[in-house]
């Protein structure tokens, strides 16, 4: 256990990346930007800064795939988790901090840790091994460069996403499955006629979007469009794009006005992703604006559609469930740059990632979270084959939730939990081991 570990990126994954490596014994090298520079969405010198939102989302363990996770987390003895307690700040049911006294904490105890060395330096390659590379969704420059160089153009980029939906929540009364003139069954389709589309419409353009930062309003319409810029062209816009009818018809033969076309998310057919539904609305603006959908009235989300500059790995590609390049090495890599989304999940994946180099650096087996744990099954997300990859947060479509059989979502949200509970607490017994 005398080798020295470098973790580059003090954010949510490197820091609790840091810490854990740190609390086994390791000597670790954390090395950050900060303070002699930042990034166009930070500007405190703290550590695991928050650039947006101060919430870390629901506290619901029973209720909430977000809350699940963090009790897990707790479980694994997260630092993010240990901040957060002693910072919150009323938020009902969600899991709000005072941004100041939660990086300020952090800060504090990875500064103070006798096995851990803070270096202000910006990393130009993937350095030496044993490794983690945290550094977030701005990773740029030369940095940037040599990981697509080494991992044959690894950094993928994009500025918007659609949201998903539970399989189980979507009124299949009206909807249909099958392609575009009869061919195959890829995907489930949402008919609207003409008032219903009139009414989506009205809402979609004058619905509340949310803001962007200045460093991506410069770039964020370089990819692929969000809907609502879209549909501001005119009414007919979406009928001749994302949502055209041509090729999909009734029973009877019959054209219908327009059309929303679903993709499923995973192999499970769990969850079904919006296609061409990229948005930047608020999120209680999306879930007002898709339920005027007639199929997707009591619609669940599982994920809302978020825009922002977001550089990730094409991890099903790159990154085996360890965190670790496939490629082989001690070359590990945390946080959303991964292809988790989220300030919660971000911290889950540094974690990991320590505990499995750590593990690698002893002798000892792999051993992946139990995949009907949150941490398990996010770990597995970025390791499968995904022909259409794009980041992911927590949701109780990744464990299962359509296997289940139970038909009240409260109950089988309970018994998700419960079942998660139970085995990420085996699965830090066997850590100890």
């Amino acid at each position: 256990m005398a080798r020295r570990v470098k973790v580059v990126g003090a954010g949510l994954a490197g820091c609790e990346a840091a810490w854990r490596l740190a609390e086994e014994g390791l000597k670790v090298e954390l090395s950050d930007i900060k303070p002699k520079s930042f990034t166009p969405a930070h500007e405190s010198c703290d550590f695991a800064e928050l650039v947006c939102s101060n919430s870390l989302k629901s506290n619901d363990i029973y209720g909430n795939a977000c809350g699940l996770l963090k009790e897990e987390m707790r479980i694994l003895g997260s630092l993010t988790m240990e901040a957060a307690a002693r910072s919150a700040v009323p938020a009902g049911g969600a899991l709000a901090v005072n941004r100041e006294e939660f990086a300020a904490y952090i800060t504090k105890k990875i500064k103070s840790h006798p096995n851990i060395e803070v270096v202000c330096e910006e990393a130009e390659s993937i350095p030496p091994e044993p490794c983690i590379i945290a550094t977030g969704p701005l990773t740029a420059g030369r940095l940037a460069e040599d990981i697509s160089q080494k991992l044959g153009g690894g950094l993928h980029f994009y500025d918007a996403s659609a949201p998903i939906v539970s399989a189980g929540s979507i009124d299949y009364s009206r909807a249909f499955v099958g392609g575009r003139y009869g061919k195959g069954d890829d995907y489930l389709n949402c008919p609207m006629n003409r008032e219903e589309y009139g009414a989506f419409y009205s809402a979609l353009v004058s619905a509340e979007r949310a803001q962007l930062h200045s460093f991506e309003k410069r770039e964020i319409f370089e990819g692929c469009m969000p809907l609502e810029i879209m549909a501001a062209r005119g009414e007919d816009t979406l009928r001749f794009g994302p949502f055209k009818p041509v090729g999909l018809r009734d029973k009877e033969g019959n054209a219908y006005y327009a059309v929303l076309q679903l993709r499923k998310e995973n192999l499970e057919g769990s969850a079904y992703n919006l296609v061409g539904c990229q948005t930047n609305l608020k999120f209680g603006e999306q879930k007002r604006v898709f339920s005027l959908i007639p199929a997707l009235k009591n619609a669940e989300f599982l994920r809302y559609g978020v825009m922002h500059r977001n550089s990730y790995l094409n991890s099903p590609e790159v990154l085996s469930a360890d965190f670790s390049l496939k490629a082989g090495g001690d070359v590990f890599f945390a946080g959303q740059i991964t292809g988790v989304e989220g300030y919660v999940e971000s911290a889950a994946s540094g974690i990991l990632a320590a505990i499995h180099l750590s593990r690698r650096l002893q002798g000892k087996e792999a051993a992946l979270p139990p995949e009907h744990t949150v941490c398990g099954a996010l770990s597995r997300y970025i390791a499968a084959p995904n022909a259409n990859f794009q980041p992911m947060n927590a949701n109780f479509g990744l464990l299962g939730a359509a296997a289940t059989g139970i038909r009240d979502k409260k109950e089988r949200y309970k018994h998700l939990a419960e079942r998660a509970l139970g085995q990420i607490r085996e699965y830090k017994e066997l850590l100890c081991q």
